[in-house]
């Protein structure tokens, strides 16, 4: 007996247009951020530290384009966050079998993730360390 594939395989939606569309691409993302948020305990880190730095932003920063870096360094560290965590689902859902590639796409994904934290720091500390009042 042959079983329709299609019968057994959900459906890609059709490609809606217009505002449908930028309302269904929000609906998208918010699920997006919420499957990541439940999967990722480092994503839910970094979430609740942006949530404490964010208005420390306003406070710590002393003009728009301080205020903006400090704010924009957060974000940094986010989405590289959730870049890696779609990474990660898709090498997962290829196989949990050990493979060398497997390993170097999660690895090369924490490296961003590396990356976005030690900009992040970078950012800080060069506006934070600004208002020391020694001279260094």
């Amino acid at each position: 007996m042959v079983v329709d594939s299609k019968e057994t395989q959900p459906s890609v939606p059709i490609k809606k247009k217009g505002l449908a569309r930028i309302w269904a691409a929000t609906i998208y993302s918010v699920d997006g951020l919420r499957a990541c948020f439940r999967s990722e305990e480092a994503f839910r880190l970094e979430l609740i530290l942006s949530l404490i730095l964010g208005p420390l932003a306003f406070i710590l920063g002393e003009t728009a384009i301080e205020i903006a870096m400090l704010l924009l360094a957060i974000a940094l560290v986010l989405l590289v966050e959730l870049l890696n965590s779609a990474i990660e689902a898709v090498v997962d859902r290829v196989g949990m079998d050990y493979h060398e590639l497997s390993k170097k796409a999660k690895d090369i994904a924490s490296g961003a993730v590396f990356i976005s934290l030690m900009t992040f720091l970078l950012i800080w500390a060069v506006i934070l360390i600004d208002r020391l009042p020694i001279n260094l």
